[in-house]
């Protein structure tokens, strides 16, 4: 195996646990929101790092997509 199929397999792994945990926040936030005795300052925080979490798999996939027009 080459280093490049090692480091976009350790990419992918990482893709794969920012999109479950971004995932996960989601439901987090909804339930919060949904129940309506969540802190206002955790909702925030939690929309910030699910932001944060976004670019993160944004960023991800697209080093993991070749550049078609290159």
């Amino acid at each position: 195996m080459s280093e490049y199929e090692d480091e976009e397999g350790v990419m992918r792994a990482e893709l794969s646990r920012l999109e479950e945990e971004h995932s996960d926040l989601d439901a987090a936030i909804l339930a919060l929101e949904r129940i309506g005795t969540g802190d206002r300052l955790q909702v925030q925080r939690l929309k910030k790092r699910k932001l944060w979490l976004k670019d993160r798999i944004a960023h991800l996939e697209d080093t993991l997509t070749p550049d078609i027009s290159a």
